[in-house]
């Protein structure tokens, strides 16, 4: 416990911490602000109807839930590379074996204050999300009474558990890679890249891609817990799309894995 309280206490205090919350935040307040318009602008009825399902609860609780992995995951990933990189290169890690400290007792307790910095994250944008989207429905003359439909409520523990296991998985793959190479930029830059990839191969082999790290870490929620029946729509940041996508409990065992 105490490796891990100072792992925690390092992380508070590094930039990188609070620049990947506030990217997060800040690009997901601009997607809710891009709906709110969308929803009251849009000369399209489908495209007004589609924007105000984001907007309309208890169904909006599941899509900001997908919007924040579908922006998060890339983010997770480079945080975690970030983070495993710099014990490289700033030394750390060579000074607490010197002192006596195991190698993969160390690791471990360092990827475990990471898992639990995106879990933070998680919980912080979330909560902002919900205040957006019930002030974009407000704006938009869209009824809040959904708000406190009560099985929807009792299914956000599920919702965040899920949710935050993607997020690990997506901070573990950055953090593994940044490890194995010994390198910020080689995890970073891996974790873009395999980003980007999925989403360009899903348009050509998407019952071969939804068993890869981000396609399946977006079905853990798009598709799973239908809070309050707004349907399996989320696909926030690649969840849905192209083709096929994993079935919430198998996505659980693939992230898992």
């Amino acid at each position: 416990m105490r490796l891990l309280r100072s792992n925690l206490g390092k992380l508070r205090r590094r930039p990188a911490s609070w620049v990947t919350l506030l990217l997060l935040i800040g690009l997901l307040i601009l997607i809710i602000l891009l709906v709110t318009v969308a929803s009251r602008e849009s000369r399209d009825p489908e495209a007004a109807l589609a924007s105000q399902l984001f907007l309309t609860f208890p169904g909006a609780y599941e899509l900001v839930m997908s919007m924040v992995l579908g922006i998060g995951g890339l983010l997770a990933v480079t945080y975690g590379a970030a983070i495993a990189g710099s014990e490289w290169g700033w030394g750390t890690l060579k000074a607490a074996i010197a002192r006596g400290e195991s190698r993969v007792r160390y690791t471990l307790l360092n990827y475990a204050g990471v898992a639990i910095f995106t879990w933070v994250g998680i919980a912080v944008a979330f909560l902002v999300g919900v205040l957006l989207a019930a002030l974009g429905a407000a704006i938009s003359g869209i009824s809040l009474s959904g708000m406190s439909d009560r099985d929807a409520l009792f299914r956000l523990p599920e919702l965040f558990a899920r949710a935050g296991l993607a997020m690990a998985m997506n901070a573990a793959l950055g953090f593994a890679i940044a490890t194995v190479a010994r390198s910020q930029l080689a995890g970073i830059g891996v974790g873009i890249g395999v980003f980007f990839a999925e989403g360009i191969a899903r348009i050509f082999a998407p019952d071969l891609i939804k068993w890869f790290p981000f396609a399946a870490s977006n079905a853990v929620v798009a598709g799973g817990t239908q809070l309050g029946g707004a349907g399996g729509g989320g696909g926030g940041g690649g969840g849905g799309g192209f083709g096929s996508q994993l079935d919430p409990q198998t996505a659980v065992i693939v992230v898992a894995a």
